[in-house]
């Protein structure tokens, strides 16, 4: 099951396991069985402290437990945890067999306090990006608590479960059999779900920190670069953000950045991560920035109710995905409509879908979809698609792809359950058309992440931050960075070079303030 370059690796990585962990599989006669099989088998022989067992009789088959004989912890999995869930899979071996988790020691303590029997399931697609990271927090919680067991579901191999629960997206977590959330979400977010009191301890404890020298609101490439060229400078910087990384998590396949001929966004958010992180930044991840008011300092409130102090900003809170805002979209979202096609695409598999819009995004999403589904139709609103000809000639030599131009969607329409079509304007007469289909995936450019920022700083008509040559805003000692910005061609290697001059920008900016006097000194110049 495992080539001799993973076999390689993965003895190496279980020689750090302490404890003893047993295998406990549960099998059928499908292929994907066996395959689980080899696969336990294969680990099993590069450790003397894993075994295999048969499980019996179990809900799904294959399924993998992954069980701590020493402490009692147990999570599983119920497909073949490869592809973007085989670093989800090596980590469970190693925290199930005692190695250390790389978790502050306030959240483990809060974890092993949890009160309760948590049983979580998340359903997942094996090509999903932004899966992996719920599993592994949902699976470091079982690794630490006996009574919080967690099984990751392959969505494809369990088609008839992802049916029953009507389930659209990935991930999809249910707690206790029930749905809790759909989408990316960290390991802290999901403690404060279980912990209630967690949000309240925290914004406390963020609030007593020290003013910043520098504050960066935002944890994308260009939140990143600020920090980084910050702490180089000896500033007390700081990083609040929604999530590190920012829309770069998302990102499947990086083909553009220099120097790196090709890298994923999960993989470039580590390293990003990795490189913050080798200096003293600090990092407050999970944290949405609500508003910012300026008396003195910059006053910056999460929506948790913290409270945060700093000198200068620089703002760098990147975009999200537009929508099409129609009738039915909100209805349907994570019902079918959809804005990653390779998070949720192969739950779409032997269907029909739609793209919508004929840009790069777009027709790369028709292009991977049309591997998955039977069916993809391309809905243009403009006379011609903006995206490279390399792509359109791709597209228009697959026989499952139709592209539609000059075609208005109008409406999402759904049985109050799932997707079943969307309607369309032919823009050249007006005509009205509806195409049945189980999917809609939504491809239609960016939004600046600025909301709170109106009443702040100076905004475009487009909601964009107004900034000059040196990254300054409207506001003396706010700065700001990559997607959210004015700044033409939203790349990822752009925002690195524009969060790096925003830094130096604010650093000027610091060195030229005037010391400020306190009234102890003050009294004592006049008493001179």
């Amino acid at each position: 099951m495992l080539d001799a370059d993973l076999k390689v690796q993965l003895k190496a990585y279980l020689e750090n396991l302490r404890q003893p962990i047993e295998l406990r599989l549960t099998l059928d006669q499908r292929p994907e069985s066996q395959q689980m099989a080899q696969l336990a088998n294969d680990i099993a022989e590069l450790s003397s402290l894993v075994s295999v067992a048969d499980n019996g009789v179990a809900e799904r088959a294959p399924t993998m437990e992954v069980v701590s004989l020493e402490k009692g912890t147990q999570l599983a999995f119920s497909g073949i945890p490869l592809g973007h869930e085989f670093t989800s899979l090596v980590l469970a071996l190693l925290h199930s067999g005692g190695h250390p988790l790389k978790v502050e020691q306030d959240l483990i303590e809060q974890i092993k306090d949890l009160d309760g029997s948590f049983n979580f399931e998340s359903y997942i697609s094996l090509s999903c990006q932004n899966c992996p990271d719920v599993v592994q927090a949902l699976n470091m919680m079982a690794a630490l608590n006996p009574a919080i067991k967690h099984t990751m579901v392959d969505g494809a191999l369990f088609q008839d479960e992802v049916e029953s629960r009507n389930i659209k997206a990935v991930p999809s977590v249910y707690l206790n059999g029930e749905l809790l959330l759909q989408g990316r979400t960290t390991l802290k977010e999901l403690v404060s779900k279980l912990d209630v009191n967690a949000a309240k301890r925290e914004a406390e404890k963020l609030s007593s920190k020290d003013v910043f020298d520098m504050l960066v609101v935002g944890g994308g490439p260009a939140g990143a670069s600020a920090a980084i060229y910050s702490a180089r400078k000896g500033l007390n910087t700081g990083v609040v953000a929604e999530r590190f990384g920012g829309q770069v998590a998302d990102t499947v396949g990086i083909e553009n950045f220099i120097s790196v001929p090709y890298t994923e966004g999960p993989k470039l958010v580590a390293s990003l991560e990795q490189h913050v992180t080798e200096y003293p930044v600090d990092v407050m991840a999970g944290q949405k920035v609500k508003s910012i008011e300026q008396s003195e300092l910059f006053s910056i409130t999460t929506e948790s109710g913290a409270v945060l102090k700093a000198k200068s900003l620089v703002l760098a809170t990147g975009a999200r995905w537009r929508k099409m805002n129609v009738p039915g979209e909100q209805e349907y979202s994570g019902k079918g409509v959809a804005y990653c096609p390779h998070c949720d695409g192969p739950l779409f598999k032997g269907k029909k879908v739609a793209v919508i819009g004929g840009g790069n995004s777009g027709i790369e999403a028709a292009i991977d979809l049309a591997n998955i589904v039977e069916h993809v139709t391309v809905l243009e609103f403009s006379d011609q698609l903006r995206a490279d000809e390399v792509l359109q000639r791709k597209a228009r030599s697959m026989s499952n792809i139709d592209i539609i131009m000059q075609a208005q969607t109008t409406e999402v329409v759904g049985d109050g359950k799932s997707v079943t079509g969307i309607k369309y304007m032919d823009r050249t007469n007006n005509a009205e058309h509806q195409i049945e289909l189980a999917g809609i995936f939504v491809q239609i450019g960016l939004v600046p992440n600025s909301d709170f920022l109106k009443g702040v700083v100076e905004l475009s008509p487009r909601g964009e931050i107004v900034i000059d040559e040196r990254g300054e805003t409207s506001v003396p000692g706010i700065y700001a960075a990559g997607d959210v910005t004015t700044v033409p061609y939203k790349q990822i290697i752009i925002a690195m070079g524009e969060g790096a001059k925003a830094s130096l920008s604010a650093f000027d900016y610091l060195m030229r303030l005037e010391p400020k006097v306190t009234s102890e000194e003050s009294k004592a110049e006049k008493a001179a």
